[in-house]
């Protein structure tokens, strides 16, 4: 009886000691995987629903890759965008590259003493939202530049610039503040940069461009924070 008692003793004994790593192991298993904090799971849930909302109610629309005589070239997760064209002036061959950045200011508002039909119609338009633009015409080692900004229905010309480029040159720039030029040298400029396509209308497919590449930046932004929440 005293035997049979010890190997009922010794056999409980054996089995307790192969049950305790499972124990350690399903132990050691739950203290890895943490649970997420409140502040996490009510980020996540903001992020979500953001996302939700740009991806299904208002989403980006793939950018175009050409505008007339212009290859668009997209620069995800920049502040800018380029574009180039290639023109014939003159029987030279011509290079026209334009670099433009994001949206970067706007329009002051009209004073409180402006007449209340222009500060209504500022109310109902919105900002008028800014574009900087710098465009370069290469001909050779020859390269013309003009620092513009853009308005949503408007080029305006601030600076033009002499870039040189070749050897001879060493690099030497020049420029002159194209509102302090003669008005028919300014009406030069201008009718040169429209025969290349500089002009309202570009100025108008910018804004549009840029509005919908601040949402694929958002949207791409917001999708990388989840990411990183989430893990």
């Amino acid at each position: 009886m005293a035997r049979a008692l010890l190997r009922r003793a010794l056999s409980l004994s054996a089995d307790g000691a192969r049950a305790t790593p499972r124990v350690a192991a399903a132990s050691s298993s739950t203290a890895v995987a943490q649970p997420r904090s409140p502040f996490d799971d009510r980020l996540l849930r903001l992020l979500r629903s953001e996302i939700s909302y740009l991806a299904e109610r208002s989403p980006p629309y793939p950018p175009p890759t050409r505008f007339k005589s212009f290859a668009v070239e997209d620069r995800p997760g920049e502040q800018w965008v380029r574009l180039r064209a290639g023109a014939g002036g003159g029987g030279a061959a011509e290079e026209v590259k334009v670099e433009a950045t994001m949206f970067d200011g706007a329009a002051e508002p009209p004073p409180p003493d402006a007449p209340l039909f222009h500060r209504v119609e500022s109310l109902e338009r919105g900002p008028r939202l800014h574009l900087s633009l710098v465009v370069e015409v290469a001909r050779g080692d020859r390269v013309l530049g003009f620092v513009c900004s853009a308005w949503p229905d408007d080029l305006a010309v601030r600076h033009v610039l002499t870039l040189g480029t070749g050897a001879g040159n060493n690099g030497s720039r020049g420029g002159r503040d194209f509102h302090k030029l003669e008005a028919r040298e300014r009406e030069a400029v201008s009718n040169f940069l429209k025969e290349r396509e500089v002009d309202g209308e570009l100025a108008e497919f910018l804004h549009d461009y840029m509005a919908n590449k601040e949402k694929m930046e958002l949207l791409r932004w917001l999708k990388t924070v989840k990411s990183f929440v989430d893990k």
